[in-house]
């Protein structure tokens, strides 16, 4: 693992240098890769970090999004916006990042989950849009902070009772009973916080709204598959007791998944209505979680892969039209097929890939999430079909809005992309439509 993260810290050295950041990146991206070709269960052991495959993809994903973030906000870099500064926050969340998704010890996955939220704040804090940008940053802090300190007391306890932290050997696993209840959700409510569930997702669209493109990209990226990387990993503990709560769970992700895609029917932000939309494919990810069935762990893990290039994709030309109309309402930025022609190819791509169509991962996932849960129970499938009408209704709602009707701004005018913006776009479209050809890589079948 120390091969992945002393590079990192070395980009911390050289921050001043933009150009050679990006480059970095980029080899550190592609040295991350070729190590997709493991078929061990765990490997790189050592400093108490090592990898499975569920940790590969996701710090696979990391340093992708990471690589984009830094080509998606050349702006910082061309106004001379404290550059050296925001590279720096960003390795310091790659870091953290990398730490979370390899440890092999609770106490420090904990620790690393915790610190990828001081240079999330700072990103929101320091080079957002909006005053209201504060309160944000407060929501985020808050609401994660608020559930983290039942999780620290929740594995303080499970070391009283197994003597290890160690994932994989704790050999601990609880018996049903009012007490051990009390464990378990004050365990499992942290990532249900960064996933975040239905009821819990509040600070999600205010962080998303006022963060730049970068916090946007990594808050929809990689964030908030921290919650669902930490309950695949905590959930085994609790086995006999989640099963009786899986009715739970569901029921109020397909309810609220429900509900938020009315929400994203009357949005007019683009970026609030891209955020809502996270939600509601998390919702999808938490219920296949939450059964236990292979299908569902395996529709989870390809629906985070997916939504993270997707989403990221999304708030990518949400930042670009902002970045030329000056604002990110559906009504001021209507008509942009007169204005960016050539960007209309690619709103219409990452919108297919948000409503989960052919040949993206997220018609896989969400396919396998749904085998799952109407395996689980056949009374699923009355949410599910109104999640997955709703899903495609919102997301023609934002691609039409945007592109179509007269564009009022300037008649006359006419602004296509940069080359550093259309390869920003390939590169998170190329995969998410790639890797479907070599599911087992994804999906670890």
């Amino acid at each position: 693992m120390l091969k992945f993260l002393i590079p990192v810290i070395l980009l911390m050295k050289f921050k001043e240098d933009w150009k050679l950041t990006q480059v970095g990146l980029g080899l550190l991206s592609f040295l991350v890769n070729l190590n997709c070709f493991h078929n061990m269960n765990v490997y790189m052991l050592g400093f108490n970090l090592g990898m499975d495959y569920i940790s590969y993809i996701m710090i696979s994903l990391s340093v992708w999004i990471m690589f984009l973030i830094i080509i998606a906000s050349e702006q910082i870099k061309f106004v001379k916006n404290f550059f050296e500064m925001f590279t720096l926050v960003n390795m310091i969340l790659l870091f953290s990042l990398l730490m979370t998704f390899s440890s092999m010890n609770y106490l420090m996955f904990y620790i690393s989950f915790e610190m990828s939220l001081i240079p999330t704040l700072i990103l929101i804090l320091g080079w957002g849009y909006q005053p209201e940008r504060i309160q944000a940053g407060v929501y985020m802090l808050f609401y994660t902070l608020a559930l983290s300190l039942p999780l620290l007391g929740s594995l303080l306890y499970i070391y009283m009772k197994s003597y290890s932290l160690t994932m994989m050997l704790s050999n601990f696993i609880m018996e049903v009973s009012w007490v051990n209840s009390f464990w378990y959700f004050s365990s499992v409510m942290a990532f249900l916080v960064k996933l975040p569930m239905y009821m819990f997702h509040l600070w999600l669209p205010k962080a998303h709204v006022e963060a730049p493109v970068a916090g946007s990209m990594i808050l929809a990226g990689v964030l908030l598959k921290l919650g669902g990387y930490g309950l695949i990993r905590v959930l085994f503990m609790f086995q006999k007791i989640s099963l009786n709560f899986s009715w739970l769970w569901v029921s109020i992700s397909l309810v609220g998944g429900v509900l938020i895609s009315l929400l994203c029917l009357r949005q007019v932000d683009i970026k609030s209505l891209i955020a809502y939309s996270s939600v509601v494919h998390m919702s999808l990810v938490l219920c296949g979680l939450m059964i236990f069935s292979w299908w569902g762990l395996m529709g989870g893990v390809v629906v985070m892969v997916g939504h993270g290039l997707c989403s990221s994709g999304l708030f990518c030309l949400a930042n670009m039209v902002y970045e030329r109309v000056g604002s990110r309402s559906l009504l001021v930025s209507k008509g942009l097929l007169n204005f960016m022609p050539s960007m209309g190819l690619w709103w219409f791509l990452f919108s297919v890939s948000n409503m989960a169509a052919p040949p993206t991962l997220n018609l896989f996932g969400e396919i396998s999430l749904i085998i799952s849960l109407m395996s689980w129970s056949m009374l699923t499938v009355y949410g599910l079909m109104f999640l997955s009408f709703f899903s495609a209704a919102y997301t023609l709602y934002m691609y039409s809005l945007s592109q179509h009707g007269v564009f009022v701004s300037s008649l006359y005018s006419c602004s296509s992309g940069k080359v550093r913006e259309y390869l920003v776009l390939f590169l998170h479209w190329f995969p998410l439509n790639m890797l479907i050809l070599n599911l087992n890589l994804v999906s670890g079948v």
